[in-house]
Protein backbone atom coordinates (compact mmCIF):
# COMPACT_ATOMS: atom_id res chain seq x y z
CA UNK A 1 0.00 0.00 0.00
CA UNK A 2 1.25 3.49 -1.34
CA UNK A 3 0.79 6.07 0.81
CA UNK A 4 0.78 10.12 -0.88
CA UNK A 5 1.40 12.97 1.02
CA UNK A 6 1.34 16.25 -0.95
CA UNK A 7 1.96 19.87 0.16
CA UNK A 8 3.24 23.17 -1.22
CA UNK A 9 -0.22 24.27 -2.63
CA UNK A 10 -1.11 28.00 -1.41
CA UNK A 11 -2.59 31.36 -3.20
CA UNK A 12 -0.46 33.22 -5.47
CA UNK A 13 -1.22 35.97 -7.88
CA UNK A 14 -1.24 35.46 -11.58
CA UNK A 15 2.49 35.40 -13.23
CA UNK A 16 3.34 33.55 -9.93
CA UNK A 17 5.20 30.38 -9.71
CA UNK A 18 4.72 27.31 -6.80
CA UNK A 19 6.41 23.96 -6.42
CA UNK A 20 4.20 21.16 -5.22
CA UNK A 21 5.97 18.32 -3.58
CA UNK A 22 4.50 14.58 -3.31
CA UNK A 23 5.80 12.42 -0.62
CA UNK A 24 5.66 8.80 -1.05
CA UNK A 25 5.66 5.72 1.75
CA UNK A 26 5.09 2.60 2.09
CA UNK A 27 6.02 0.92 -1.23
CA UNK A 28 9.04 0.98 -4.02
CA UNK A 29 8.41 4.12 -5.25
CA UNK A 30 10.66 3.25 -8.23
CA UNK A 31 7.99 0.30 -8.97
CA UNK A 32 5.35 2.95 -9.87
CA UNK A 33 4.89 5.85 -12.47
CA UNK A 34 3.74 9.28 -11.08
CA UNK A 35 1.14 11.85 -12.29
CA UNK A 36 -0.22 14.90 -11.41
CA UNK A 37 -4.10 15.90 -11.56
CA UNK A 38 -6.06 18.67 -10.60
CA UNK A 39 -10.13 19.53 -10.12
CA UNK A 40 -11.73 22.48 -9.95
CA UNK A 41 -14.62 23.42 -8.07
CA UNK A 42 -17.73 21.68 -9.92
CA UNK A 43 -15.35 20.03 -12.68
CA UNK A 44 -14.32 16.58 -13.24
CA UNK A 45 -10.53 15.83 -12.29
CA UNK A 46 -8.34 15.83 -15.11
CA UNK A 47 -4.74 15.31 -15.94
CA UNK A 48 -1.67 17.43 -15.68
CA UNK A 49 1.59 15.80 -16.08
CA UNK A 50 3.24 12.06 -15.97
CA UNK A 51 6.60 11.04 -15.42
CA UNK A 52 7.78 7.12 -16.42
CA UNK A 53 9.38 5.18 -13.41
CA UNK A 54 12.98 6.25 -14.20
CA UNK A 55 12.28 9.77 -14.71
CA UNK A 56 13.44 9.81 -18.32
CA UNK A 57 9.78 10.52 -19.68
CA UNK A 58 7.57 13.16 -19.08
CA UNK A 59 4.02 14.11 -20.67
CA UNK A 60 2.43 16.94 -19.58
CA UNK A 61 -1.26 18.23 -21.00
CA UNK A 62 -1.37 20.74 -23.36
CA UNK A 63 -2.73 23.40 -21.45
CA UNK A 64 0.09 23.27 -19.01
CA UNK A 65 2.82 23.10 -21.53
CA UNK A 66 5.80 25.06 -21.44
CA UNK A 67 4.48 26.50 -17.88
CA UNK A 68 4.49 23.15 -15.69
CA UNK A 69 7.63 20.65 -15.06
CA UNK A 70 7.34 17.34 -13.20
CA UNK A 71 10.42 15.66 -11.75
CA UNK A 72 11.10 13.06 -9.51
CA UNK A 73 13.94 11.85 -7.44
CA UNK A 74 13.94 8.23 -6.62
CA UNK A 75 16.46 8.38 -3.58
CA UNK A 76 14.23 10.95 -1.82
CA UNK A 77 10.49 9.17 -2.58
CA UNK A 78 9.42 12.11 -3.88
CA UNK A 79 7.85 13.87 -7.32
CA UNK A 80 7.62 17.51 -7.79
CA UNK A 81 5.42 19.69 -10.18
CA UNK A 82 7.06 22.88 -11.05
CA UNK A 83 4.27 25.57 -11.41
CA UNK A 84 5.53 29.07 -13.74
CA UNK A 85 2.93 31.79 -15.26
CA UNK A 86 0.43 30.53 -13.20
CA UNK A 87 -2.92 31.91 -14.58
CA UNK A 88 -6.36 32.09 -12.77
CA UNK A 89 -7.55 28.98 -14.59
CA UNK A 90 -4.89 26.55 -12.79
CA UNK A 91 -6.64 27.31 -9.47
CA UNK A 92 -7.77 23.80 -8.36
CA UNK A 93 -6.91 20.66 -5.86
CA UNK A 94 -3.96 19.42 -7.47
CA UNK A 95 -3.58 15.48 -6.68
CA UNK A 96 -0.56 13.67 -7.08
CA UNK A 97 -0.76 9.56 -7.96
CA UNK A 98 1.18 6.49 -8.53
CA UNK A 99 0.13 3.95 -11.04
CA UNK A 100 1.06 3.07 -15.04
CA UNK A 101 2.79 5.71 -17.52
CA UNK A 102 -0.65 7.55 -18.68
CA UNK A 103 -2.92 10.52 -18.74
CA UNK A 104 -5.78 8.61 -17.95
CA UNK A 105 -6.93 8.88 -14.13
CA UNK A 106 -7.83 4.74 -14.08
CA UNK A 107 -3.82 3.93 -14.91
CA UNK A 108 -3.40 4.86 -11.25
CA UNK A 109 -3.99 2.80 -8.07
CA UNK A 110 -2.97 5.16 -5.17
CA UNK A 111 -3.82 9.10 -4.81
CA UNK A 112 -2.61 11.57 -2.29
CA UNK A 113 -5.44 13.51 -0.52
CA UNK A 114 -4.88 17.23 -2.64
CA UNK A 115 -3.51 20.62 -2.07
CA UNK A 116 -4.89 23.09 -2.63
CA UNK A 117 -3.72 26.13 -5.53
CA UNK A 118 -5.72 29.25 -5.75
CA UNK A 119 -4.50 31.71 -8.31
CA UNK A 120 -5.47 35.52 -7.70
CA UNK A 121 -5.80 38.05 -11.12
Amino acid sequence: QVQLVESGGELVQAGGSLRLSCAASGGTFSDYAMGWFRQAPGKEREFVATITRSGVSTYHAHSVQGRFTISRDNAKNTVTLQMNDLKPGDTAVYYCAAGRYGVALSNYEYWGQGTQVTVSS
